[in-house]
């Protein structure tokens, strides 16, 4: 069965830094995209960052110029490195890929809260 595993989230002053990381595990075939939801209370669940099995990246526009979405293919892991962290980045964020057989799978998701 495929897991992904997230860790990194935390609480974090406004301005603060966080990473976040995903690792995939178990009988998962070649993994094309990968990247990462969040969902904020009150709010639908939007895509913040994906990248492609090329390390191509996209954003939303509210995260451009202060995350870094990153990958490790051969440790099958994702990285969101989050920076310039504003309270409105507070949300659950999901980790999320697909692999070769256009299988999606997703993480738990953990806790990211920024104070003000």
């Amino acid at each position: 069965q495929v897991q992904l595993v997230e860790s990194g989230g935390g609480l974090v002053q406004a301005g603060g830094s966080l990473r976040l990381s995903c690792a995939a595990s178990g009988s998962i075939v070649r993994i094309n995209a990968m990247g990462w939801y969040r969902q904020a209370p009150g709010k639908q669940r939007e895509l913040v960052a994906v990248i492609t099995s090329g390390g191509s990246p996209n954003y939303v526009d509210s995260v451009e110029g202060r995350f870094t979405i990153s990958r490790d293919n051969a440790k099958k892991t994702v990285y969101l490195q989050m920076t310039s962290l504003k309270p409105e980045d507070t949300a659950v964020y999901y980790c999320y890929c697909v692999d070769a057989l256009a299988r999606p799978f997703w993480g738990q998701g953990t806790q990211v809260t920024v104070s003000s």
